[in-house]
């Protein structure tokens, strides 16, 4: 009986001593390996707000495509930005911007796209 036991138990021993490969740990044991305990937290809690901030982020991108085209309208209108004032917003609701009395003149108007507003109006003969 004692025989029969002690290759069982060898082979149990061998197969606790082995190795195992914990991936996850592994990987954030290289991550954090070398750094104080103070960089792995700052790591973790920056990792936690980007993680939050992602889905806000991509739609803020999403936004800024949207308003690409009348950034780039705008900027042609402007020009350099130095040339004018603070805005100031009227009673109304008007935002005024104006162009200081040292600047140069302002650059020509960009003729007017009028194709959004050919799509937008009727094809055919319209009854009224």
């Amino acid at each position: 009986m004692r025989q029969k036991i002690t290759p069982f138990t060898l082979c149990l021993l061998l197969v606790l001593a082995a190795p195992v490969p914990v991936f996850a740990q592994d990987a954030q044991a290289e991550r954090n390996e070398g750094l104080s305990l103070m960089e792995r937290g700052m790591r973790l809690l920056f990792d936690g707000l980007i993680e939050e901030m992602e889905p806000a982020l991509g739609e803020m991108a999403e936004a800024m495509k949207q308003l690409e085209p009348m950034a780039r309208q705008l900027a042609a209108l402007i020009g350099d930005v130095r040339y004018y004032e603070q805005p100031e917003r009227l009673e109304n609701g008007d935002i005024l911007i104006r162009r200081k009395a040292d600047a140069p003149p302002p650059p020509k108007l960009p003729e007017p796209d009028t194709a959004p507003l050919m799509d937008l109006a009727p094809k055919g003969q319209i009854d009224l």
